[in-house]
């Protein structure tokens, strides 16, 4: 309400009541100028109330809520389904125009401003996540894939004779089709086996650098965030790398946001080489629904390039589901989510070390991977050549979601490449192993149900495949292919 409005409701009202109902409306007025002010994450979460009010504001900006608006065009924001209109607090016109995600929209001021305040609001908690210098981003409508692609269509159009990207391997179908995709031939460098961990081959990369020639490569596709016994790219001498044979650096850094370590990674790359974009989920960073990615880098200009290469315009939700989040959380709510999980994931490395030395395994040492974890399932491969795929099976019935179990030997067709050893990284990786992560969001209730129905699981095995040995026969009720999933 204005000043006009409160003036007439205290003559309706006890003007006492009136003026503290304003004040308290005020605190929340308050709240809304500042971030209108400042474009930072708040450092206290805010209510439902203050955001609701501030997302009714921005609706009410826009013209298809405009009271006897008259709209002829084609796309006047009209909605069939009030039920839609609702879920997406009438901001129906989505984001930027037909030559520019990033643009201001003449029907929709509320929109636009909902798009730049939330990219100000994500880049400020790119910084408090640790790559301090990043100096512009964008949150795209989608996810991390096909953003990596719009990246690499961006280098295009600098680098016209390029048709090359080196891409240390990461067993990950999204990221190798982002390349494919965009018109380009993937050049995979296989990974180095340094005690368990598999580390970039530095030496490989160059050689192949120097074997194509730096001009018909387009960039260096690097990944942090990945599944051990993978580890974070050797990002630093990669960076100096590109920036000494003048190559342009993509960083796939899809749930690196969470890591301190994957976001130092970063910040020391670009400080010490040359990193031109990293590109993370919105999803796997701040628990929000699939859809959304952010682009981000360190020279403004480019990244402002990349978001005019969007054909058209596109979903605000992505955008609004991550602004409300951050002002719900606040920085220091966000603070918080990423601490705890830096406690899950040693109170997940101990579970699962415990774990493995009682069925005889052991957690593999990856001390470069902060997030994913790994042990052996040497000794339940010894016992039954099924018994590895079997338990990734029995683990999803189980209702264990996210844990991955990686055999020895799979091969793998993607795009027309053909991956030995596919999903372990490697062409010849040393044992079969079962995947764990410590993501954003996670629980110690969650480590500790997956611990004990692993445990189950393990024994379920080793028990059934001992009953096998010892029997000429199959045991009655159990064909050679069935699993059993009982408790």
């Amino acid at each position: 309400m204005n000043s006009e409005n409160i003036s007439i409701c205290e003559k309706i009202v006890s003007p006492s009541y009136v003026r503290q109902g304003s004040q308290a409306r005020r605190s929340h007025e308050q709240l809304i100028r500042m971030l209108l002010e400042q474009g930072k994450c708040p450092e206290e979460g805010w209510s439902e109330s203050t955001i609701e009010l501030f997302l009714n504001e921005l609706a009410v900006m826009d013209s298809n809520n405009f009271l006897g608006n008259c709209g002829v065009g084609e796309r006047e924001g009209r909605v069939a389904s009030s039920l839609v209109a609702r879920r997406h607090y009438r901001l129906i016109h989505g984001i930027g125009r037909s030559g520019d995600i990033a643009a201001i929209q003449p029907k929709a001021a509320g929109s636009s401003l909902l798009n730049k305040l939330t990219n100000s609001v994500v880049l400020d908690v790119l910084k408090l996540s640790g790559v301090r210098s990043v100096a512009s981003c964008f949150v795209v409508p989608m996810a991390t894939g096909m953003s990596l692609t719009l990246c690499f269509l961006t280098l295009r159009l600098k680098r016209p004779k390029a048709s090359y990207i080196i891409w240390p391997r990461i067993d990950q179908k999204s990221c190798f089709k982002a390349m494919i995709t965009a018109g380009f031939e993937p050049v995979v460098v296989e990974n180095v086996l340094e005690g368990d961990e598999l580390r970039t081959d530095l030496e490989a990369v160059e050689r192949k650098v120097e074997e194509l020639g730096s001009e018909n490569i387009l960039c260096v596709h690097s990944t942090t965030s990945c599944f051990a016994p993978r580890v974070p790219d050797r990002l630093e001498e990669l960076a100096i790398m590109c920036a000494k044979y003048d190559i342009p650096h993509v960083v796939n850094n899809a749930y690196g946001v969470q890591s301190s370590k994957c976001m130092h990674l970063i910040q020391q790359g670009a400080r010490v080489g040359r990193i031109d974009a990293f590109v993370q989920s919105l999803d796997k960073n701040f628990m929000v629904p699939v859809g959304g990615a952010i682009i981000a880098g360190f020279n403004e200009s480019f990244i402002q390039e990349i978001s005019r290469m969007y054909p058209g315009r596109a979903s605000a939700s992505p955008s609004l589901d991550v602004l409300i989040t951050l002002l719900t959380l606040g920085a220091s709510g966000y603070k918080k989510l990423l601490a705890e999980r830096k406690e899950m994931y040693t109170y997940l490395a101990q579970e699962l070390n415990r774990l493995a030395e009682a069925h005889g395994e052991k957690l593999l040492h990856t001390p470069h991977n902060p997030i994913s974890l790994a042990m052996s399932l040497d000794g339940l491969q010894a016992q039954c050549d099924k018994a590895v795929t079997q338990l990734g099976s029995m683990l999803f019935t189980r209702q264990v979601s996210g844990a991955r179990v990686v055999a020895l030997g799979n091969e793998q067709i993607v795009s027309g490449h053909t991956f030995s050893g596919f999903m372990s990284h490697s062409e010849s990786y040393p044992c079969p192993y079962l995947n764990a992560a410590s993501a954003v969001g996670i629980t110690r209730d969650d480590v500790t149900l997956c611990i004990k129905r692993l445990d189950k699981c393990l024994k379920s095995l080793r028990k059934e495949s001992s009953a096998r040995s010892s029997s000429p026969l199959p045991l009655t009720g159990q064909g050679e292919n069935e699993d059993h999933f009982g408790e």
